[in-house]
C-alpha cells in the first residue's frame, strides 16, 4: 500500500525524498474569531511545505457551548413553547455565520448555506433530546464534536478563497478508534486504508482536518476526549507520515515552570519525549502524554509554537536527550488529597499494596502518586480531591477486619495537597539532586509529606500542603538555578543607617541579579509612625512614597505581608534601636523569616529573650545575623565565630567599641578642653543627639555583652562594670543644660590626662572581658606603644586573645561608626543569608 503522504503530489512517485510533510495543529485560542483565522491562514501560506496537514480545534468556547446546548435541550420541559436552548442555538449559529461572512465576503454564500444545513441538523437532534428528556452518551459524542467540523470547513474555505489548493478532511470519514481502560486506541491499519482511499480522491497539497472527532469500530461517531484535538494532530501526523508536528498554542513554548506562579520561568529550547511526558502528567502546559505516543513511535519531532509569535522557534520535543542540567522543569499539581493506610499489622505482610490498589481500582480512583516507607508500616497514595472520600471509604472497607482487630491503626485522609515534581533526564545518575530539592524546600520552610522517585531517576515528586505550594515551586525553581534566589525584604527603621541601607540595596539589586542570581525585592518599609507595604515592590523612589505613607504601624501585618508574597525566602532588616521590635525576633524566626539587624537590643537585652531568639533560629533554620551590632561594618563577630567554630577558645576580649569615644580620646591632648571636643563631635554628627548616650558607656557595654555571649559566656548587661563619663549631677538634666554645664568636668579630665602623661601613657575608653567572665568598660591608661593608643579618628579595634592567638592576639581594626559603613555591614549580612540559601555569591 502506498503511503497517504505519497499520494499528495505526482512528483512524489519518482522523487519520494523530495516530499516533506509537516503537520500543524491549532487550538481554540488560535481560531477564536475571524481575525485569528486570517492570521492562521497567512501563517500557513507563508510556510514552504510541499504537503501541509492542518488539524484544527473548534473556536474557543464552542465545545462547551455545544455540550451546554445538549444538556439544556435534554432538560427542556414538554410544555415549554420556546425552549431555552433555541436562543443559545441561534447565538452559536450567528457566531459561525458571522465568521464565514467576515472571512469570505461575497464568496460566503455556499459556506453560510453549508453552516445553515449543519445547524438545522443540530436543531433536529436537540429537538429529539427535548422529546426523550435525556442525553444519551452516543448523542453527546455526536454533538460535542461539531465545533471542529465547522472550524475545519471555515479555515479550508478561507484558504481556498486565498488561492490555496486545499482539501477539507472530516476525520469521521477515516479515523477509527475504540475506547478502553487505558484511553483511546487507534485502529492504525483500518484508518490508514481509509485515508489512502480518501487521498486518492483528494490529492491536494494542503489538507485541513477536523480535530477531536472519529468513529468507533461500529461506525458510530465518537470523540477522542478532552485534549483530543492535540491527539488528533499526532494521529494524523503519523497517518500522513509527517516529518514534524507543530502544535500551535498561545505561548512561546514549554516553560520551566508555570509563569503565573514563577514569573522568572525560562523557556526550554528542547525536551526529550520522556521529559515532556513527565512534565505533562503533572499538569505542565506541554502536550498530553497520550498526544505524544504516535509521535514517539515514529520518532516524529513535536514543536510547541506560539500562534501569536510565529517567528519564535518554540520548544522542540524529540527522542534526543540534552543534559544541560539535572532539572529541566518543575510542575505543580493542585487539588489533591493524601490517603494514608497505617498499621503495625502491615509490616512484612505480602500483598498489602495489591489490596490497596485493588480497592482503589474497584472504586474507580486514579492514583497520582504512591509512597511507602521501607518499614512497610504505612503506605500512602495521592489522589484527586474529588475522589478522596471515595478512596478513604474503599480502603476502610477493604481493611475492615484489620481495623477492627487493631492490626491497622487508621486510614487517614489529608486534604489540600499539591504535588511538586522536578523533571529532567540529567537527574539520572547524578548525585545530590534530591538533596538540592529537599534542601531548597527546607530552607523555604516547606514541609514534605510524601516522596516518590522512579527508578529512571527522571522525576522526583513530593506531596506538600497546598498552602505552601507557590513558595515551594519558587524555592525549588531557584534551587536548581532555573531562576534567581528571590527574597521578600522588609526594612524597619529607615533613618540614617536604614535609609542608607535602602539606597545601597536598591542600587546594587540589578548587579546582584545579573552576577549572583539573587533577586532582593523590597516589599515593606516601616518606622515608628508609618508603614509602606507594596506587593509589587518598592523602587528607588522609596523616600517620596514613604513620606506619603501613613500609620498605624502594625508589625504583625508587616510580617504577614512579606510572607503572603509566597516568595521562597523572607528577610526582615531591623535598623531601629527598639527593644519592642527585638521582642518580635523569636516569633519571626520561628515563622521562617530571616532577621538581620544592627539593633543591639536583641544581642545585649534580657538573657531569656536572647535564648528564645537563638532557640527559634535553631528550630526553624532561619538565619539571625547581627554583625553590625559591634564595629559597624567590621568583621568582628564573624571572625570570633570562625575562631570558635574551628575549635579555638577565647581567653580575653578587649576593644575600643565606640567610634565617638575613640574620636574624643584620640583628639584629647589637653590643647582643647574635653567639653569643647564633645561639642565639636556633636556638631560633626559623631555623637548621638544626646551625647550622654555615648559618654555613659552603656552602648559599649552592650557591645561587650554581645561579644561575650558569642564567646559562650552568658553575660547580662547588669554584670558589666560600667564607668560613666557623665557626672551624676548632669545625668537627669536636659540636653541643652547638659551641654551648658559640661565644662564642669574639664578639670577632672585634665587631671586624669596629666597623670597618664606623667606615667608615659594615654587615655582610652576600653571594654574588657577576661577568662573568668569578668566584664568592664571604662577609661583606662595604656602604654603609648599599645595597639589601642594609635588609632585613626573613629576607628574601632577589637583584640581577641585565644588559645591559638595567645602571644600575639588577633586584632580587627577599622572605621566603627557612620551610616555608610554600618549600612554596608548590615547589607553584607543580608548577602550572607542569601548565600546560605543558595545564591551564587
Amino acid at each position: 500500500m502506498s503511503s497517504p503522504a505519497a499520494a499528495a503530489s505526482p512528483a512524489s512517485a519518482s522523487h519520494p525524498l523530495a516530499v516533506r510533510t509537516v503537520a500543524h495543529k491549532f487550538g481554540g485560542t488560535s481560531v477564536a474569531d475571524a481575525d485569528r483565522y486570517r492570521h492562521v491562514a497567512q501563517l500557513l501560506l507563508a510556510r514552504d511545505e510541499p504537503v501541509q496537514v492542518t488539524v484544527v480545534s473548534a473556536m474557543k468556547g464552542v465545545t462547551d457551548a455545544l455540550i451546554e446546548l445538549a444538556r439544556a435541550a435534554a432538560a427542556t420541559r414538554a410544555d415549554e413553547i420556546t425552549p431555552e436552548w433555541r436562543e443559545r442555538w441561534h447565538e452559536l449559529r450567528a457566531r459561525h455565520r458571522g465568521v464565514a461572512v467576515s472571512l469570505l465576503g461575497e464568496l460566503a454564500g455556499p459556506a453560510v448555506e453549508w453552516l445553515d444545513q449543519r445547524f438545522d441538523e443540530l436543531a433536529q437532534v436537540l429537538a429529539a433530546l427535548s422529546v426523550i428528556g435525556g442525553l444519551p452518551e452516543e448523542v453527546l459524542q455526536r454533538v460535542q464534536g461539531l465545533g471542529e467540523v465547522y472550524s475545519a470547513r471555515l479555515l479550508g474555505e478561507h484558504l481556498r478563497a486565498l488561492g490555496a489548493d486545499c482539501a477539507v478532511l472530516d476525520a469521521r470519514e477515516v479515523l477509527v478508534v475504540s475506547h478502553g481502560d487505558l484511553g483511546v486506541d487507534v485502529d492504525w491499519e483500518l484508518s490508514g486504508r481509509k485515508l489512502a482511499a480518501w487521498r486518492a480522491a483528494n490529492p491536494q497539497p494542503r489538507v485541513v482536518v477536523t480535530g477531536f472527532v472519529a468513529r468507533d469500530p461500529q461506525g458510530r461517531i465518537t470523540t477522542l476526549g478532552r485534549n483530543g484535538s492535540d491527539y488528533s494532530g499526532a494521529i494524523f501526523a503519523r497517518l500522513f507520515e509527517a516529518d514534524e508536528l507543530h502544535i500551535w498554542t498561545d505561548v512561546d513554548g514549554v516553560l520551566s515552570a508555570d509563569p503565573r506562579v514563577v514569573p522568572e520561568a525560562v523557556q526550554l529550547d528542547s525536551l526529550s519525549y520522556d521529559e515532556a511526558c513527565e512534565l505533562a502528567y503533572f499538569g505542565a502546559k506541554v502536550v498530553h502524554p497520550q498526544t505524544m505516543a504516535p509521535a514517539m513511535e515514529r520518532g516524529t519531532p513535536i514543536i510547541i509554537r506560539n500562534t501569536f509569535h510565529p517567528e519564535h522557534p518554540g520548544t522542540r520535543i524529540t527522542a534526543e536527550r540534552e543534559f544541560t542540567g539535572p532539572v529541566k522543569g518543575l510542575t505543580l499539581s493542585p487539588g489533591l488529597s493524601l490517603v494514608n493506610l497505617e498499621g503495625t499489622g502491615l509490616i512484612g505482610v505480602p500483598g498489602t499494596a495489591e489490596r490497596v490498589f485493588a480497592a482503589l481500582r474497584n472504586a474507580r480512583v486514579s492514583v497520582v502518586m504512591i509512597s511507602q516507607g521501607s518499614s512497610e508500616h504505612s503506605i500512602c497514595c495521592v489522589v484527586k480531591q474529588e475522589d478522596a472520600g471515595r478512596a478513604q471509604a474503599a480502603l476502610v472497607n477493604a481493611f475492615a477486619h484489620e481495623l477492627a482487630v487493631g492490626q491497622v491503626q487508621r486510614v487517614q485522609l489529608v486534604p489540600n495537597i499539591s504535588v511538586l515534581a522536578a523533571v529532567g533526564d540529567g537527574m539520572a545518575g547524578q548525585p545530590g539532586v534530591a538533596a538540592r530539592l529537599f534542601g531548597s524546600l527546607g530552607r523555604a520552610q516547606v514541609n514534605i509529606r510524601a516522596i516518590a522517585q522512579g527508578s529512571s531517576e527522571r522525576n522526583i515528586s513530593v506531596a506538600i500542603d497546598s498552602d505552601h505550594a507557590t513558595r515551594a515551586l519558587r524555592a525549588a525553581h531557584a534551587g536548581f538555578y532555573l531562576s534567581p534566589q528571590t527574597f521578600a525584604v522588609g526594612v524597619i527603621g529607615p533613618g540614617n543607617v536604614g535609609g542608607t541601607l535602602l539606597d545601597q540595596l536598591l542600587a546594587a539589586r540589578e548587579g546582584l541579579l545579573e552576577r549572583a542570581h539573587l533577586d532582593l525585592r523590597l516589599r515593606a518599609v516601616a518606622s515608628r509612625g508609618r508603614m509602606l507595604l507594596d506587593p509589587r515592590g518598592i523602587e528607588e523612589d522609596w523616600r517620596a512614597r514613604f513620606a506619603q505613607a501613613s500609620g498605624p504601624v502594625d508589625l504583625d501585618r508587616f510580617a504577614a505581608h512579606l510572607l503572603d508574597s509566597h516568595l521562597p525566602h523572607v528577610v526582615i532588616v531591623d535598623c531601629s534601636g527598639s527593644p519592642e521590635v527585638a521582642d518580635r525576633y523569636a516569633q519571626w524566626l520561628a515563622a521562617g523569616i530571616h532577621v538581620v539587624t544592627p539593633n543591639k537590643q536583641a544581642g545585649a537585652g534580657p538573657l531569656q529573650r536572647y535564648r528564645g531568639i537563638r532557640a527559634a533560629a535553631a528550630a526553624s533554620g532561619a538565619r539571625f545575623r547581627y554583625e553590625a551590632t559591634v564595629g559597624a561594618g567590621l568583621p568582628v563577630i564573624s571572625t570570633l565565630r570562625d575562631l570558635l567554630d574551628t575549635g579555638d577558645s577565647v581567653t580575653a576580649i578587649e576593644g575600643i567599641l565606640s567610634g565617638t569615644l575613640a574620636w574624643l580620646f584620640n583628639r584629647y591632648d589637653g590643647s582643647v578642653p574635653f567639653s569643647a571636643l564633645v561639642a565639636e563631635a556633636r556638631a560633626l554628627g559623631y555623637t548621638e543627639p544626646d551625647p550622654r548616650d555615648d559618654l555613659s558607656g552603656t552602648d559599649v557595654a552592650r557591645k561587650l555583652v554581645i561579644l561575650a555571649r558569642e564567646a559562650g559566656c552568658e553575660l547580662s548587661l547588669e554584670d558589666v562594670r560600667v564607668e560613666s563619663l557623665v557626672p551624676e549631677a548632669l545625668r537627669q538634666s536636659s540636653v541643652e543644660d547638659f551641654m551648658a554645664r559640661l565644662p564642669e568636668v574639664d578639670a577632672a579630665f585634665a587631671a586624669r590626662l596629666q597623670a597618664a602623661r606623667e606615667a608615659g601613657k594615654v587615655l582610652r575608653y576600653v571594654a574588657r572581658l577576661d577568662g573568668d567572665g569578668r566584664a568592664s568598660v571604662g577609661l583606662v591608661e595604656l602604654p603609648a606603644g599599645h595597639a589601642f593608643a594609635n588609632l585613626r579618628l573613629t576607628d574601632n579595634i577589637v583584640q581577641l586573645t585565644t588559645r591559638r592567638y595567645c602571644a600575639n592576639p588577633l586584632i580587627v581594626q577599622g572605621p566603627g561608626a557612620g551610616p555608610e559603613v554600618t549600612a554596608a555591614g548590615v547589607f553584607a549580612d543580608v548577602l550572607r543569608v542569601a548565600a546560605g540559601q543558595g545564591a551564587r555569591l
